[in-house]
């Protein structure tokens, strides 16, 4: 599992940068509706080349700080 920040609406984004504490991961879409979310898993899925049917968010559905599963990881 890792801890990932999830900075949503962001100009920098769609990136991926890791930290000693997990993932800070820059998102375009607005935390709105669960865009963010879905963006994020698709982010995420193409980061660590899985299917996104890999890619589970565990805890933090609605906060920026979220705790991520891919795959057996």
């Amino acid at each position: 599992m890792i801890d990932v920040l999830v900075k949503p609406g962001s100009k920098k984004g769609p990136l991926v940068e890791a930290v000693d504490a997990g993932l800070v991961v820059y998102l375009r879409e607005k935390a709105h509706d669960g865009e963010a979310n879905e963006a994020l898993i698709r982010l995420l899925a193409k980061h660590f080349d899985v299917a996104k049917s890999q890619i589970e968010i565990v805890r933090g559905q609605k906060s920026h700080r979220k705790v991520v599963k891919i795959g057996g990881r």
